[in-house]
């Protein structure tokens, strides 16, 4: 059976959207992190309850050792994003792109969190899925150190199709928004200020 994603929050959290921020960086402190704060301060100012989920202070093992083909059990942080995922109407994943794609851990995040019966099932005699997690958004805010434009016309943007389609399309959360915040590198102060309004205002428009 689909899990779909109950409107508004519970009657001790407030009436508005219960939002799970992914903050998607190995780093501990980088323009990911104040995206994400910034995204959270305009969301709680608009009455939205929001929680977050910092991959690199969780604590498990990114690899997926034997695909789907065994059971690997998940580590209590693994078990309580799921939970969370459950909680949600609203997913926010903050990430940078490395190489095209998206960090190894936060690929290694979905890989294990997103299994067989809790984000997709197999479609019987068929080698195609079916999705899970249905009725839940997304909004992604994503950083390059390279121009959006060549990311986008000469590059392809291979993260943002396997993110938006091949992982969190596949499972029945639909990206509502991306936002790039590009290029990171020589970026000055003022530019970097006008990022964080941004993504502040992102939040208050959920």
């Amino acid at each position: 059976m689909t899990e779909m994603a109950k409107s508004g929050a519970t009657p001790l959290e407030g009436d508005g959207k219960r939002i799970l921020l992914v903050l998607g960086t190995p780093k501990t402190d980088s323009l990911c992190h104040a995206l994400a704060e910034a995204y959270s301060q305009g969301a709680r100012s608009q009455g939205h309850v929001i929680r977050q989920l910092k991959l690199a202070e969780l604590v498990f093992d990114p690899v997926l050792h034997d695909g789907y083909d065994q059971s690997q059990p998940l580590e209590p942080d693994l078990l309580d994003a799921q939970r969370l995922i459950h909680w949600a109407e609203h997913l926010v994943v903050v990430y940078p792109v490395w190489w095209g794609g998206f960090p190894a851990l936060l690929k290694g995040f979905f890989d294990r969190v997103f299994q067989p019966g809790f984000a997709f099932k197999y479609r019987e005699h068929t080698s195609l899925l079916d999705p899970l997690l249905s009725g839940r958004t997304a909004d992604l805010l994503v950083t390059l150190d390279q121009p959006a434009w060549h990311f986008r016309w000469i590059q392809g943007a291979p993260a943002h199709r396997q993110m938006m389609r091949s992982t969190l399309g596949a499972c029945g959360i639909k990206t509502r928004r991306l936002a790039e915040f590009a290029p990171v590198r020589f970026s000055s102060e003022e530019q970097r200020q006008k990022w964080l309004r941004r993504a502040e205002q992102l939040g208050s428009r959920v």
